[in-house]
């Protein structure tokens, strides 16, 4: 059986009927939208491909055609994709990826948003604890793209403040969609067009992707064989940690990332511990 396993891997990656994923071949004229996972990257590449394809309304059937996810789909496929390509991706740093569109949202939402969608794989059971969640997320056992913290400093830290980088909060999207995709807009290169940008936000809207979700759910690759009583698009807004998140899990969220999470304009909920204080002075935050 082994065997037979290893012979049918090695045609997949001979024909190149493989996901490549991280080992991807990266090209000098790529773009990457990029996020820790349940940043929203999802709504983030529905507006990207609505502002860069007018004419091609972005859904869950297309998205992946759109903007491709390395991966979603094979090396043939992503080789056929016409370039310049703009893909998505919620890897750690990679030196090769020449050009990041990258989403960061607060952690303490993410930490929420990703407990649901563990839900909804069947990684965890409904009375699973969310403080037990928050304690693996902090960890970096919760995906296999390092842990929050990690993810999101080792492509600021490296890429930052360098051209060919974009640094887009999730929260500043739901804000002011206009201005933040007026960014994306310029970022891309595309001829401005104040029409184009409306277009992409309401086509991109939540109220759109839970209607689409309805009707696709079932054709997407990311969610075809999840459970259908648990949405993917939900509540579209931010601060849900403040109910959801119990004060230690909070806590620990905080005392793990502060400094980070203050630089980035989240403010903290607990009084900072002394170790978090030193850290706020010694990076100039405080």
């Amino acid at each position: 059986m082994r065997v037979r396993l290893k012979l049918v891997a090695g045609l997949r990656r001979a024909f190149g009927l493989y996901h490549p994923g991280r080992n991807l071949e990266v090209y000098p004229d790529d773009t990457f939208v990029i996020s820790y996972p349940k940043s929203g990257n999802t709504w983030t590449r529905f507006l990207v491909a609505n502002l860069a394809y007018p004419d091609t309304p972005a859904d869950f059937s297309n998205i992946n055609t759109l903007i491709p996810d390395p991966e979603s789909l094979s090396k043939r496929e992503l080789a056929r994709s016409p370039r310049p390509r703009i893909l998505k991706s919620h890897t750690y740093f990679d030196p090769r990826f020449p050009r990041i569109l990258y989403i960061v949202r607060d952690p303490r939402d993410v930490a929420v948003s990703e407990y649901h969608f563990h839900r909804k794989r069947r990684l965890v059971p409904d009375d699973y604890p969310i403080a037990q969640h928050v304690t693996n997320f902090v960890a970096g056992k919760t995906t296999q793209y390092a842990s929050w913290g990690e993810n999101v400093i080792g492509w600021l830290m490296t890429r930052g403040h360098r051209p060919g980088f974009l640094l887009l909060r999730y929260e500043d999207l739901l804000a002011d969609a206009f201005s933040e995709v007026k960014k994306m807009e310029h970022f891309l290169g595309l001829p401005p067009s104040d029409a184009r940008v409306r277009q992409a936000i309401e086509r991109s809207s939540s109220e759109r992707m839970r209607e689409l979700e309805k009707t696709q759910a079932l054709t997407w690759s990311s969610i075809k064989e999840t459970r259908q009583d648990i949405p993917f698009v939900r509540t579209a807004r931010a601060g849900n940690w403040r109910t959801d998140l119990p004060e230690s899990a909070v806590a620990e969220i905080e005392n793990a990332w502060g400094p980070l999470m203050t630089w980035l304009g989240y403010d903290l909920a607990l009084p900072a511990s002394p170790r978090i204080d030193r850290r706020l002075q010694e990076i100039g935050v405080r």
